[in-house]
């Protein structure tokens, strides 16, 4: 229930209030305001989709949730045109089922799910004047305009320096292009030289191509001194997660789609080099959280500075050497050394990730998790769609006869994905209601259709910004729709918002707690089976003492992710109320010991490097987990857990 915090996203408010509001606006002056509304209901759906990261990633997150919505408006329209009532039901009940189970794939997919849900139930139950092939092109279009925006538009700040040698951002040595050798950081005793003169100012220039990307980096190697500073403290843990959730936002904004295989500028291929260097960096750092020491300051201002420099695109400078009194600190040093080299030279080594084959994204939908999150979301859209229907024949709904409102609210309350159940309920009906009351003001007091126009640009401004609490965003999107649906013709139906969006809370409420056939509470245990098996191929890896470098970080960094994607998971699942959270009982024992399981496999894995062999800590170590997880395995969901 509580808000995200963080800066406003002034690029998302800008890209949003360009979007659907200028669409309505120029199909308006056409004199083809039907094609406006799709298109510009088309660019709403992507603003949502339009996430914090780098611009390639947005393509995936934009582009592909935007295919599905066309494929669904296609669907929708031709059945609602063709079908009778209980012929469509069934349609976009199997339309539901397909949604729910590829939303199991991860968050991409989850917005594909809920697009093509959405838009097949506005194509049945919001008949359009204009034919089917004018319809869909004006969606892709409005979704499309605001990829473009995202993709061409700069973001604010987005100066970087010339990495050149003597044009770059600060102080640094005329050799360190050349010497990996200890010279490339400062030593711990007093330099008799003078400091170097800092060289010409900086070749400023705009180059916003990669700042998503820089940004990422930058954030691992903050993540990586925050973990530094925290190693031998409480908050070790939790620095090292959000090390985590910094390596997997990286990983993902420089494995966006691209037309080459491989990075085609130069600039990227240094980004690509530049996080695999912190690869062994949060593998030192994670080292040394895990012997429970606490470490000299002077150890995380190596990584800071690494930090700064790809920030600004510029070289990395003299690094501050740790001490190497143990096997971490010394892989840490070796690690801020291979760093300093590859800031200078470095080239675009692999990004260190498996890719899913489609056999095993069809496990995946068919598994327990996609077949339980499948039947929840085919099942509550299918009761929605019926209930419509039902209304709809029967005369219920008055003035107007659009009857998309009630499923397609269903579909964003029944995911999963967007929090606990109850709490998603509560704010969908407290944002309706607090937006349907806004509009009707609203209407009431602007021109039309020219305040309508106004309105709706406003309020794709807002999205990003609302997009921080589900009851926020709930009342700008509500202002939007309804802005959008009077401009198309429809009357105002503040009051009849309200009633869909209560009637649609309480069928997502009873049929969400239902009992159904299966095991429940699939999704987690699909989760923690994969990070289970993530941790077994890591650790095989490790203690079979492979030299293959690449290989081990691939191994450490699917075994921290599927880690993170479990805990997640529970989280959610652990908020619901007691009748689903239940099935979900003793996941978050059996994550944690997994985790423990994984920092101790990366400090044998370092010690391993130093020495050749693990001390009598880490085997004992080993052993004692491996009991625990034997002991725990198998007994998420039931009533009793261990202690």
């Amino acid at each position: 229930m509580r808000a995200q915090r963080g800066p406003v996203p002034w690029a998302a408010v800008t890209r949003g209030a360009l979007a659907a509001g200028p669409l309505l606006l120029a199909a308006l002056l056409a004199g083809r305001a039907s094609l406006g509304v799709v298109a510009a209901i088309a660019a709403m759906l992507a603003g949502i989709n339009d996430r914090p990261g780098s611009r390639r990633t947005s393509i995936r997150r934009i582009g592909v949730p935007a295919l599905a919505g066309a494929v669904g408006l296609l669907v929708g329209s031709y059945a609602g045109a063709h079908l009778g009532a209980f012929a469509l039901t069934l349609v976009l009940t199997g339309l539901g089922l397909v949604g729910g189970g590829i939303s199991a794939i991860g968050p991409v997919a989850s917005g594909t799910g809920t697009q093509l849900l959405v838009t097949s139930a506005v194509g049945a139950g919001m008949p359009l004047p204009d034919p089917v092939w004018q319809t869909v092109p004006a969606f892709l279009a409005g979704a499309g305009w605001l990829l473009a925006l995202r993709l061409l538009l700069p973001t604010p700040v987005s100066r970087t320096g010339d990495p050149r040698p003597g044009r770059g951002r600060g102080p640094f040595r005329p050799d360190s292009r050349f010497a990996p050798r200890p010279d490339k950081r400062s030593d711990p005793r007093p330099d008799p030289r003078p400091e170097p003169r800092p060289g010409p100012r900086p070749d400023v220039r705009l180059d916003f191509r990669f700042d998503g990307e820089r940004a990422a980096v930058a954030e691992v190697y903050e993540a990586v001194a925050a973990l530094l500073d925290a190693a031998g403290t409480e908050h070790a843990g939790a620095r090292r997660a959000a090390l985590t959730a910094a390596l997997d936002h990286a990983q993902d904004a420089l494995a966006g789609p691209r037309l080459r295989r491989h990075p085609s500028s130069a600039a990227e291929r240094r980004l690509h080099a530049q996080y695999a260097a912190a690869l062994p960096l949060g593998e030192a750092a994670t080292a040394l959280a895990w012997a429970e020491r606490t470490v000299p300051k002077r150890a995380a201002e190596g990584p800071r500075r690494l930090a700064a420099a790809v920030r600004g695109n510029s070289l990395a400078g003299p690094l501050p050497a740790p001490a190497r009194t143990d096997p971490a600190l010394r892989a840490l040093d070796a690690a801020l050394l291979h760093a300093a080299e590859v800031f200078d030279r470095g080239r675009a080594p692999d990004l260190h990730t498996r890719r899913r084959s489609v056999a095993a994204l069809v496990r995946t939908v068919l598994g327990a998790g996609g077949r339980e999150y499948a039947l929840r979301a085919g099942l509550c859209f299918g009761a929605a769609v019926a209930t419509a229907q039902a209304l709809h024949h029967g005369h219920w709904y008055g003035a107007h006869q659009h009857w998309y409102w009630l499923p397609a609210t269903a579909v964003f309350l029944v995911k999963p994905d967007l929090g606990p159940l109850v709490s998603r309920v509560l704010c969908r009906a407290a944002g309706t209601v607090l937006g349907a009351l806004l509009f009707a003001g609203f209407a009431a007091v602007l021109p039309r259709p020219e305040g309508l126009v106004v309105l709706v640009a406003v309020c794709g401004a807002l999205v990003p910004v609302a997009a921080r609490h589900f009851a926020a965003q709930t009342t700008v999107v509500t202002v939007l729709v309804l802005a959008l649906v009077m401009v198309g013709g429809e009357p105002q139906a503040s009051a009849g918002r309200i009633g869909e969006t209560l009637l649609a809370c309480a069928i997502v409420l009873i049929v969400g707690h239902l009992p159904v056939p299966g095991q429940r509470g699939g999704g987690v245990r699909a989760r923690i089976d994969a990070a289970d098996a993530a941790a077994h191929a890591y650790l095989v890896h490790v203690l079979g003492e492979s030299d293959d470098r690449a290989a081990r970080w691939t191994l450490r960094r699917e075994a921290y992710r599927t880690l993170a994607e479990a805990r997640a998971a529970i989280a959610r699942a652990a908020a619901e109320l007691p009748a689903l959270a239940r099935h979900s009982a003793g996941a978050d024992e059996v994550a944690a010991v997994l985790e423990r399981l994984v920092d101790t496999t990366t400090a044998c894995a370092v010690h391993l490097d130093d020495t050749g062999r693990l001390t009598p800590r880490h085997t004992e170590r080993l052993a004692a987990l491996r009991d625990e997880l034997a002991t725990r395995r198998g007994r998420v969901g039931r009533s009793r857990t261990l202690a």
